[in-house]
């Protein structure tokens, strides 16, 4: 049976959060919620067990009171993606790399005794290698990507006997989720396909390692439950089906195309693009080390994301701002 345990998501009512919270509730568990709310409060479910601080990881006195009593910390919270440094290098600097060990030291403090950080596959950059397994160079290409690869070894420059450290490197995420995000590569193109009728693919050829957000979400119960010493200071790469670009745009046209019969045939188009990133992930080591595997297939994702099109749940998915990272950020006008 499951521990009922406290546990603090900082980002949890971001894109992964907004499906993992609901997740850990039923587990039983008590969870607190610490986020800035850039997305609102509305994702996140009313639950006798759920509590929500608007705070910044910045703000580590605020953080530090927030995580008293809390058993684990699972660590979400970032400017997300590499697009989103575009807004502003102080701001994601001072987010994604200077707040992080003031909060792992805060949480230690506190009596933490696990804390979960998830880092990103993408810390791999370019890569031909056919297998890129956890000890592969990091060869960042961004500062996302650089920060992502500095935190986890000051992470794990906390681990002790009372303070289990874990990282794990998820492969871009897709499907649907209460707080959608429509800028990630999956969520794009089924907006695309299922609004316009039309996909363009930027390149085509870059591989990219996919993770359905329940798998994402089932990982972290994993290693939330994984036996110390399995754990302890290790790394982990999560990702399912490493594809194409233009094999990940023929997915999603096929799918939609079966789900919403009523569509026009959906066009892919194909146009330039340098944005470089290509790597195949491998995630054996979760289940050598686990017993754990993803499950969800790019299809699945696509098919849930059409449900929820269907269903009216993705309203005015191209013009509104809450989709999209970038577009948020700049129009709540955030420093």
């Amino acid at each position: 049976m499951t521990e009922h345990r406290s546990i603090l998501v900082t980002g949890g009512a971001g894109y992964c959060g907004s499906a993992l919270i609901p997740r850990l509730l039923a587990r039983g568990h008590r969870v607190t919620v610490y986020d800035i709310l850039f997305f609102g409060r509305d994702v996140l479910p009313e639950h006798p067990g759920l509590t929500v601080i608007e705070g910044d990881i910045r703000d580590t006195a605020r953080f530090a009171g927030a995580v008293e009593g809390h058993d684990a910390v699972i660590a979400l919270a970032c400017i997300s993606n590499d697009a989103s440094f575009e807004l502003d290098e102080a701001l994601s600097t001072s987010i994604n790399l200077h707040a992080f060990e003031p909060m792992v030291r805060a949480s230690k403090e506190a009596g933490v005794r696990r804390f979960i950080y998830a880092s990103s596959s993408s810390v791999y950059g370019v890569s031909d290698a056919p297998d890129v397994t956890e000890d592969h160079p990091l060869v960042p290409l961004t500062l996302y990507n650089r920060y992502k690869g500095m935190c986890e070894p000051v992470l794990n420059g906390h681990a002790d006997d009372g303070f289990t450290c874990v990282t794990f490197r998820p492969a871009t995420v897709c499907g649907y989720a209460p707080r959608l995000r429509l800028d990630l590569s999956v969520n794009i193109l089924t907006n695309h396909a299922v609004t316009n009728n039309r996909i363009t693919v930027f390149g085509g050829d870059q591989l990219r390692p996919n993770l359905h957000v329940d798998d994402y979400c089932d990982a972290v119960t994993v290693l939330l439950d994984a036996p110390r010493d399995r754990v302890q200071r290790e790394i982990f790469n999560i990702g399912y089906q490493n594809k194409s670009i233009r094999e990940i745009a023929e997915v999603v046209k096929s799918v939609v195309e079966a789900e919403m019969p009523d569509k026009a045939p959906i066009d892919i188009v194909t146009t330039p693009s340098n944005d470089n990133r290509s790597y195949h992930i491998n995630s054996d080591k979760i289940r050598r080390v686990l017993g754990y595997a993803p499950k969800r297939t790019i299809e699945d994702a696509v098919r849930g994301l059409c449900t929820a099109f269907k269903a009216g749940q993705v309203p005015n998915s191209m013009d509104d701002d809450i989709y999209y990272n970038i577009r948020t950020m700049k129009k709540l006008g955030v420093r």
